[in-house]
C-alpha cells in the first residue's frame, strides 16, 4: 500500500485546519465490531491490508521488546478517530499518513486522533512506535516465555497484547515481520524468509506471508532453535523449528509431516499455503495452536512418556487440518468457531481410524452420549456461551470439538459420503484466503446435496438438545438429569 498522495495529503491538511476550530471531540472510548462473544474486539471504519511489524529482542524474555508497527489500511467510512486494539505495551509516538498524531489509551484500545477528519475510501498508513511486553500472566495469551526465548499464542484475542492491530479474524491481512535478536539466536515467523542482515552483535530476520492471515494466527519464535527442512507434496517447503538440543529426539515425529500433508490433500485438496511445519517450544501451555504455516506444540507433548503414538499423530493432524479450516478459511465471527474446531477434530478422528483402527463411529457415539451435557454447560455449537471474564480460553470447550465434529458426522449420514466429500472440497476452495460464516456452510451444504438442509442443520447447530442421529435411532444422550 503506497503512502498517501501529496494531493490527498493537502486536502486532508485543509480539512484539519477547519477541524481545529471546531468543538473538541468527546473523550476517547474503546470500540468494537460487536462480535457476540468479544464485543470490544476489532474496530470499525477501516480495512487492514498489511502489517509490517518490527521487533527488537534484547536477549531477556522478561523485558519489553522495542517495536514499530506499520499498518496499511483503507478507510471504509469517515473517521475522526482511529481505534486500534493494543495493550501490554507503552506507546511512544504515532503517525497517520506521515503526520504526527495525538493518541490516548482507553481500556485495551489505542485511540488515535489524526489531523482532521478522514474521508471514506482513502489509503491509511498508521505507524506506531511502542514496546511489546512479554511480562505478565501467560495464561491470558500473547507472548509465551520459553526456556530460551519467546513464542506467540494469540488465540482468541491476544494478538493486541503484542502489537497494535485490528484484532479480529474478520479483518485478515498480509504480514511482514522484521525481528532483530542477538546473533546466537534463531528467529522464525509465519511465511517465508526474505533475508537476514547482521548488525554487530545482532541479526535482523525478515519473513513475509504470501497469503492473508488473521491476527490470532501470527507467530514469531526467538530462541536457540534448530530449523529442520524437508520437502512435502508438490515440492512444498517443510520447516520444523525445535529446541537445538532436541533435534534428534524429535526427528521421529517430525518425519511424519510430509505423509500427513499428503493424507490431508487426499481428503480436501491441495495445501493452501507457501510452507508448513511444527514449532516445538520449551514451554507449558496446556494446548497446541494452529498458527498459520507454523503450528505451535509443547515440547513435553513429544518428550513425556505415556502418550500412545496414534494419539500424538492425531493431534498433529488436528493442527494440520486447521491450516485449511480456520486459517485459510477463517471464521467471520467467533461464534463460527465450530467450523474450525469441528473440522479439525473430524479429520483428527478420521486419521486415527484409518491409521490406528480407532473407530470413528464409536467416538461419535460417545460424543452423542455426552452432547446434551456439553450443550447445557456451554451452549450449542454455533451459538456458544461467552467465556467467563478472565477465562477467555474457556471458549474452547468440548462442544466446539467433538460436539461439533458430531454435526459433520450427522451431515454425512444425511447426505451420504460422496456428497459430503464434495462439500468439504468445495468449502475450502470457495472460501480460500477469506472468511466464512455458519450460514455460508449451510447454503453450500444445501447446494451440494441438491435440497434445502436448513431445517435439518438448525437443531444440530443451535438446539439446546441434540437432534436424533440419522441411521442410529438407538443413540441416546445420558446428560445429567440437572442439565436436561
Amino acid at each position: 500500500m503506497p503512502f498517501i498522495s501529496r494531493r490527498l495529503r493537502a486536502a486532508l491538511l485543509a480539512t484539519a485546519s477547519a477541524t481545529l476550530v471546531a468543538a473538541t471531540l468527546p473523550s476517547p472510548v474503546p470500540l468494537g465490531i460487536g462480535d457476540p462473544l468479544f464485543p470490544h474486539l476489532g474496530n470499525p471504519g477501516y480495512d487492514v491490508r498489511a502489517y509490517d511489524i518490527g521487533l527488537t529482542y534484547h536477549g531477556d524474555n522478561s523485558k519489553p521488546l522495542d517495536a514499530v508497527t506499520r499498518i496499511d489500511a483503507r478507510t471504509t467510512e469517515p473517521l475522526d478517530r482511529i481505534n486500534l486494539d493494543f495493550t501490554r505495551g507503552t506507546v511512544r509516538s504515532v503517525e497517520v499518513n506521515g503526520l504526527r498524531a495525538d493518541f490516548a489509551v482507553a481500556d485495551e484500545d489505542l485511540v488515535i486522533k489524526p489531523l482532521g477528519r478522514l474521508p471514506a475510501g482513502v489509503p491509511l498508513r498508521i505507524t506506531v512506535w511502542h514496546t511489546s511486553d512479554p511480562g505478565g500472566d501467560q495464561d491470558s495469551g500473547g507472548w509465551l516465555r520459553t526456556a530460551d526465548g519467546l513464542a506467540m499464542a494469540n488465540q482468541a484475542d491476544a494478538g493486541h497484547r503484542i502489537f497494535p492491530s485490528n484484532d479480529h479474524p474478520s479483518d485478515k491481512a498480509y504480514f511482514t515481520f522484521r525481528v532483530t535478536a542477538p546473533k546466537d539466536l534463531t528467529v522464525v515467523a509465519n511465511g517465508l524468509p526474505t533475508g537476514t542482515a547482521r548488525h554487530g552483535a545482532d541479526t535482523t530476520w525478515t519473513y513475509r506471508t504470501e497469503h492473508p492471515m488473521a491476527t490470532e494466527l501470527a507467530q514469531v519464535s526467538i530462541g536457540r532453535s534448530a530449523v529442520l527442512r524437508r520437502t512435502g507434496p508438490h515440492g512444498l517447503p517443510v520447516r520444523h523449528v525445535v529446541p537445538g538440543a532436541d533435534r534428534k529426539r524429535l526427528e521421529p515425529w517430525l518425519s511424519k509431516t510430509p505423509a500427513q500433508l499428503e493424507w490431508m490433500e487426499q481428503q480436501v485438496g491441495r495445501y493452501p499455503f507457501e510452507t508448513y511445519g511444527l514449532l516445538v517450544a520449551a514451554t507449558e501451555t496446556g494446548f497446541e495452536l494452529e498458527t498459520q504455516t507454523l503450528s505451535l506444540f509443547e515440547r513435553s507433548l513429544f518428550t513425556r512418556t505415556g502418550y500412545p503414538e496414534w494419539y500424538l499423530d492425531s493431534i498433529m493432524v488436528h493442527e494440520l487440518a486447521h491450516q485449511w479450516f480456520g486459517d485459510s478459511v477463517s471464521p467471520q465471527s467467533w461464534s463460527d468457531l465450530w467450523l474450525n474446531e469441528g473440522h479439525a477434530t473430524w479429520y483428527e478422528a478420521r486419521y486415527a481410524e484409518e491409521h490406528a483402527g480407532k473407530s470413528l463411529e464409536r467416538r461419535m457415539r460417545e460424543a452423542y452420549t455426552r452432547s446434551d451435557g456439553w450443550r447445557a454447560a456451554g451452549g450449542p455449537p454455533a451459538h456458544p456461551d461467552a467465556p467467563a471474564p478472565g477465562q477467555k480460553i474457556s471458549l474452547f470447550r468440548p462442544v466446539v470439538y467433538d460436539g461439533s465434529a458430531l454435526i459433520l458426522y450427522a451431515l454425512r449420514q444425511e447426505i451420504g459420503a460422496s456428497a459430503f466429500d464434495r462439500l468439504e472440497r468445495s468449502w475450502v476452495r470457495k472460501h480460500r484466503d477469506s472468511n466464512a460464516t455458519t450460514e455460508d456452510f449451510v447454503r453450500l451444504a444445501s447446494r451440494t446435496a441438491g435440497r434445502d438442509l436448513t431445517s435439518f442443520l438448525d437443531g444440530w447447530l443451535y438446539g439446546e438438545k441434540t437432534p436424533p442421529m440419522p441411521g442410529h435411532p438407538d443413540w441416546h444422550s445420558t446428560a445429567p438429569a440437572g442439565q436436561r
